[in-house]
């Protein structure tokens, strides 16, 4: 600003009047002013301003598991969606599943004074934000909750919708169905193998430990473990794949066996409607689960104060592909 009133010739207090929109400044010094903006490319620190001011600073924060998945690629999608609706900027960034790296974000963005915080958990003990929701920090939590923090929390229907999957499998007279998952430490698959449990139990069915694997965190990954299991003596009949990238990773390998074993996945994905051959998917409106988490963040910045909730939105069992 020093610069910029040097060039144009007038005080610093004129040029911040300017630059900060302020009313009656002569024209002429307005121009003045603008020019020499323009020749040295000067730029508002909005921070700087917002610190000084204590007002908000009209960003807010976004820290998702993985950046390639397309379902947090469409989660962060309706989080801009939102933010842009409330003339905010999305500052978004991937904890890769590791809480050190989360704990470093987070505590990142708390010191770039965000407005608000939307977190995809990776770690078990968030209680190092305590501090900053006292302070007023709103904070929402969304697939699934915090640790050591009570906060607002939106998740899906994992258990129902994976009880209600596996019972579609049954009822077409399954009795050997595996489950291939990414890891128990992780809450959703958690939720989704107990609801998987609850249909085989409720049906009868007894457990065999040989069909629930564990670890299995990619495509590459699934295919190796489908190939085992189909490899034994008593392979499973269906296979349900916890998440979007292990039903891909099932579906190649059974597209290269040219096998028949019934799929269930969680999550649907794109061209699941198009497959060369049947499956089944635990679908769910991720646009509208990422809208949800970011309309009640926006709900706390505003000023909403009641008691942290906790929303769980629907799943639904649908057919995919050609099934004759």
């Amino acid at each position: 600003m020093v610069d910029v009133a040097r060039r144009a010739g007038v005080s610093v207090k004129t040029v911040s009047r300017v630059v900060n929109g302020a009313p009656n400044v002569a024209p002429d010094l307005a121009d003045r002013v603008l020019a020499a903006v323009a020749d040295l490319g000067f730029r508002r620190n909005g921070l700087a301003s917002t610190l000084r001011s204590g007002q908000a600073t009209a960003t807010i924060g976004l820290i998702i598991e993985e950046i390639a998945n397309p379902f947090y690629a469409t989660i962060a999608a309706a989080v801009a969606e939102v933010a842009r609706e409330h003339d905010t900027v999305l500052v978004m960034a991937s904890s890769e599943e590791d809480p050190d790296r989360e704990k470093h974000l987070l505590l990142d963005l708390c010191s770039r004074r965000v407005d608000g915080l939307l977190v995809v958990p990776a770690g078990f003990d968030h209680s190092f934000l305590r501090a900053e929701v006292q302070m007023g920090l709103p904070v929402v939590f969304l697939d699934r909750p915090a640790g050591g923090l009570l906060a607002d929390t939106v998740l899906l229907d994992n258990r129902g919708g994976a009880r209600a999957g596996v019972e579609r499998l049954v009822e077409r007279g399954h009795r050997r169905i595996a489950v291939l998952l990414d890891s128990m430490s992780v809450y959703t698959m958690r939720e989704r193998v107990a609801g998987a449990q609850e249909a085989c139990a409720a049906a009868g069915i007894g457990y065999d430990d040989v069909l629930i694997r564990d670890g299995v965190r990619d495509p590459q990954a699934a295919a190796r473990t489908v190939a085992e299991l189909l490899d034994r003596p008593d392979p499973p009949t269906a296979l349900f794949g916890t998440n979007n990238r292990i039903t891909v990773g099932i579906l190649g390998e059974l597209w290269r066996r040219g096998g028949a074993e019934e799929l269930l996945g969680f999550d649907d994905f794109e061209l699941s409607h198009l497959m060369p051959r049947p499956l089944t998917v635990v679908s769910y409106d991720a646009h509208a689960f990422g809208r949800s988490a970011a309309e009640l963040l926006f709900r706390r910045i505003t000023g909403n104060r009641s008691w942290p909730s906790t929303t769980v939105l629907p799943t639904r069992v649908i057919d995919r592909g050609v099934r004759t």
